[in-house]
């Protein structure tokens, strides 16, 4: 929060922040959706402002005291993100879900609300299922643990087995050299890529199958999940792919060892008076306190924020496809708009950045976009991709495993070198990361 404070700082950012103030609604004024749909150019123009007279935003506003202003802007950039807001519940059949259970229901968004040491006490002395295996779950559960103990254990729920990790390394090597380098890219296929590294991505295809067989081997060694039931259906690399998978908090399993956190696999369950009853057992496990650590609803949260139905169907898109966006920042059907932050990478805090700088840009008149044909057909390819190696979580739009070829992407469209290593060896074999960037825009380059 330290560091927060002291960027925003920094940087003059307070001045322009509207605290206490709720985006309820945004509406775009200016050209009919049939205009609109017979443009060549992004806007009608290819540039980010669109020209004149092309339209402009209605953004209305929620205060603390339920007061409403609408505003009037050029552009909008939606920064939603797709973990908060709109948690998502799994549905149940009839007086079989929450309403069916004596004690309480909460979304582990509603836990992180409420601060740790109130949060703590209102877990302390209770019977607690966590639904859920990845961070939110993971992090809960563990807390929970750590203030009950094997007295009271925290029992979690696991419908999806996970590689979770314990650090982002196998057998001593760094992931970064496993995934993160330009070599390993080569192993995928890659939207847009040409005949030469089509052919190498078939060629090496193997090597993906080996690694990700590597890394599952160290897993398997270093943590107990053979022993707790809890080896995934699926591979890492799928895992990697998808960015399906979490750190573990420190001595996790210790604590399952103790039997302060219990482990439960089962695809489906339901609610009775006195907790949860898996599917296939019949002696329900005692709860006062269900968490669900679910995910979120980004699909809805992005789009009900558009007053106007034709785009809320456009900005998400068909739900047999990735959302989408090209470059992952731009709907090339709706104008005047960016979309920062909604795919996922593994390191989403630079990836953002660089698609703000590459936003900026595009502002800024740096470059001109490609015709609204051309940037749909380089969606469909980004889809095929993404389906491809992802799987049913396809919409998830996760970039992880080739994040450099994306970045790469962006770095040309500025007009910069995507190359940021020194020498043949180091820039085919040495992991990319933040550091790689730094100074990316700079007057060096």
């Amino acid at each position: 929060m330290e560091y927060l404070e002291a960027y925003a700082h920094r940087f003059d950012i307070i001045r322009h922040v509207r605290f206490g103030e709720k985006v309820v609604g945004l509406e775009y004024v200016g050209p009919d959706q049939e205009e609109m749909e017979a443009w060549d150019l992004w806007g009608g123009t290819g540039d980010g402002f669109a020209g004149a007279g092309r339209g402009v935003w209605h953004v209305t506003v929620e205060k603390e005291d339920g007061a409403k202003e609408e505003h009037v802007m050029d552009f909008v950039v939606l920064c939603l993100g797709r973990f908060s807001g709109l948690p998502k519940i799994p549905s149940f059949s009839e007086n079989k879900g929450p309403e069916a259970f004596n004690g309480k229901v909460i979304h582990s968004m509603d836990l992180a609300k409420m601060g740790s040491s109130v949060a703590a006490e209102y877990v302390k002395g209770k019977h607690i299922i966590v639904i859920g295996f990845l961070k939110s779950a993971l992090d809960v559960a563990a807390e929970c643990a750590d203030i009950n103990g094997a007295e009271l254990p925290c029992t979690m729920i696991v419908r999806t087995k996970r590689w979770n990790l314990p650090d982002f390394s196998a057998w001593g090597i760094s992931f970064g050299y496993y995934y993160f380098n330009r070599f390993s890219e080569l192993l995928f296929h890659k939207p847009g890529e040409g005949i030469m590294l089509s052919l190498l991505a078939t060629l090496l295809s193997p090597l993906r199958w080996v690694i990700s067989k590597f890394v599952e081997s160290y897993i398997k060694k270093i943590t107990p999940i053979k022993k707790y039931g809890m080896v995934p259906d699926h591979s890492f690399f799928q895992a990697m792919s998808s960015s399906l998978f979490a750190l573990l908090p420190e001595n996790f399993y210790d604590r399952v060892k103790n039997e302060s956190i219990i482990l439960k696999n089962s695809k489906s369950f339901e609610f009775c008076k006195d907790g949860i009853i898996l599917e296939g057992e019949s002696v329900p496990i005692k709860a006062d306190l269900v968490i669900f650590a679910t995910g979120f609803k980004g699909d809805e949260k992005l789009r009900t924020i558009f007053k106007s139905p034709s785009l809320q169907k456009i900005v998400t898109g068909s739900l047999e496809n990735t959302v989408p966006l090209y470059r992952e920042c731009i709907n090339p059907r709706i104008p005047q708009m960016a979309i920062i932050g909604y795919s996922e990478s593994l390191s989403n805090l630079y990836t953002s950045e660089i698609r703000a700088m590459w936003l900026t840009h595009l502002l800024d008149g740096g470059f001109q976009l490609p015709s609204i044909k051309l940037m749909e057909e380089d969606v469909k390819k980004w889809d095929k991709y993404m389906k491809e190696y992802s799987h049913e979580y396809y919409r998830r739009s996760s970039i992880g495993i080739i994040h450099i070829w994306y970045n790469d992407q962006l770095c040309k469209d500025m007009g910069y070198n995507p190359k940021r290593k020194k020498g043949f060896l180091s820039e085919l074999f040495m992991p990319y990361g933040p550091n790689d960037y730094i100074g990316l825009g700079s007057k060096k380059e």
